[in-house]
């Protein structure tokens, strides 16, 4: 696991490298191509054959978005807002024109999908849908997150603040991620928190048999719990103390209790 600094180092780094692709980004008509192959190629891909062509709006969002956003770039005032407007009625994605998407990104059903200003989205990047990158009201400038290359943002994710998430990055379903999170991570939770990182020449991770360290730490508590009920049984069988607040303890539901936590831990696969 990174410390604090490294973190952040290697955050900075990845997101000066992402802006930097995205800001120098092809021609139009190469980036429509790239995303045009992404959505036929793509194991994540919805549709096949013509069905893409006029059932897949998330990349009907991203060709409005390019235009709009090429627009912004030549500086012509009203008509890149009217395109968004425009996108976000047909389509169900907002994204605002001063976004910057990498090339062969995959907007996955796409309703709900927000994306600020400021955010920039890396190459062979995958949102689905409800997912917000936006910003938390208390940053000006670059207030909304980066995205390195490769990152899956799975449905109701919210991605807040200017954050870097590095690349080959996974957020789980309805994550709201407010920090940093390193290259190779998947982070999970309210708030975010980072329960994996693949290192370097590791094996591809399956995210289905990764820990769930919350369960793990109930887990943690619960056999303390249970320790220390044991030794106050010891302590009141060695003494013959009788004690108000013995009592008390000695009249919790201690099976059932304790059923129910064990009910809880077994459906986190602890």
């Amino acid at each position: 696991m990174l410390d604090t600094r490294e973190s952040i180092s290697v955050c900075q780094s990845a997101q000066t490298t992402a802006v930097e692709e995205t800001s120098t980004s092809a021609p139009l008509g190469q980036q429509l191509y790239a995303d045009w192959q992404a959505i036929r190629h793509h194991p994540y891909s919805p549709e096949k054959g013509l069905e893409q062509v006029f059932f897949s709006s998330g990349w009907h969002a991203l060709i409005l978005h390019r235009i709009a956003h090429q627009f912004r770039g030549w500086k012509i005032p009203i008509l890149p807002r009217l395109i968004s407007q425009f996108n976000r009625l047909f389509t169900g994605v907002e994204i605002h024109p001063g976004a910057k998407i990498g090339s062969g990104v995959l907007i996955v059903h796409g309703l709900g999908v927000v994306i600020g200003e400021t955010a920039v989205v890396g190459e062979g990047s995958i949102i689905y849908q409800d997912v917000t990158l936006g910003g938390t009201g208390k940053e000006t400038a670059k207030r909304h997150p980066t995205l390195g290359k490769n990152v899956v943002v799975e449905p109701g994710a919210k991605v807040l603040g200017n954050i870097c998430i590095g690349n080959d990055v996974r957020i789980g379903a309805g994550a709201i991620v407010l920090r940093n999170a390193p290259e190779r991570s998947i982070v999970v939770g309210i708030p975010g928190r980072i329960i994996y990182r693949k290192l370097e020449g590791e094996d591809a991770f399956e995210e289905q048999s990764q820990p769930d360290l919350e369960a793990q730490v109930i887990q943690v508590l619960f056999e303390r719990i249970k320790s220390l009920e044991t030794q106050v049984e010891q302590i009141k069988n060695t003494t013959h103390l009788v004690d108000s607040r013995l009592e008390l303890i000695s009249c919790i539901p201690r099976d059932s209790s304790n059923s129910l936590v064990t009910d809880f831990l077994d459906g986190a696969g602890i």
